[in-house]
């Protein structure tokens, strides 16, 4: 005699299609949540340090990374070079090298001297600060020449590295108006030379791909 077939019935079949949906939707809402939590991190790194600038400013009556008596100010503090101390611009590029004494690189130490930030206060390499996915984060006037992206308007720069496009267009929504080309916000391409024009970010490449964000303010 055969015996009788065993399987899955109809019913059994169903209950895992279920618990595997389950377990995908999980799984999806989890990474929709990881990548929010990025995105405020990164608004935070755009909306926090401003306050670094006027809080030092208030207290000292001078710019940190631009603060020509910065020793009688901060015990330790390192005055800047590379520009004019004392006239109210914070001189250099926003990602100069990180061992460099410029004024944009120890705007990082006067800060943190001054009990506004957390982080080490001895320039070398590994000194400034990075962001939520890992880039660099600098600030620096907007000055000529200076100017990560072309058209930027303000008096400061906060730029911010190593952002995916699709996050990009999330902070610009979140901080400006929407569109990475225009506005108080914009991106270009990592690694682009100060002066770039704004990029477009539009495909399923471009939003992976990694950009670099600055607000002006």
């Amino acid at each position: 005699m055969k015996s009788p077939q065993s399987g899955f019935t109809l019913v059994e079949i169903a209950i895992v299609l279920v618990i595997i949906g389950l377990l995908l939707g999980g799984i999806l809402k989890g990474q929709e949540l990881i990548n929010s939590a990025k995105v405020k991190n990164l608004a935070n790194d755009f909306r926090v340090i401003p306050t670094y600038i006027y809080a030092y400013q208030d207290k000292f009556r001078a710019i940190p990374g631009d603060d020509k008596v910065v020793a009688t100010h901060v015990t330790g503090g390192t005055p800047g070079t590379g520009g004019t101390l004392g006239n109210g611009a914070i001189e250099g590029a926003w990602n100069s090298a990180e061992t460099s004494d410029i004024e944009s690189n120890v705007f990082w130490q006067h800060v943190r001297l001054a009990n506004l930030a957390a982080g080490p206060t001895t320039i070398a390499a590994g000194f400034g600060p990075t962001n939520a996915v890992g880039g660099r984060l600098g600030v620096s006037s907007l000055l000529a020449g200076q100017a990560q992206v072309a058209g930027l308007t303000g008096t400061y720069q906060i730029c911010s590295a190593g952002i995916q496009g699709k996050f990009a267009k999330q902070l610009d929504v979140a901080m400006d108006d929407g569109n990475v080309t225009a506005g108080s916000m914009r991106a270009v391409p990592d690694n682009s030379p100060l002066g770039t024009a704004a990029a477009d970010i539009t495909t399923d490449v471009q939003l992976s791909s990694p950009y670099t964000v600055c607000l002006a303010f």
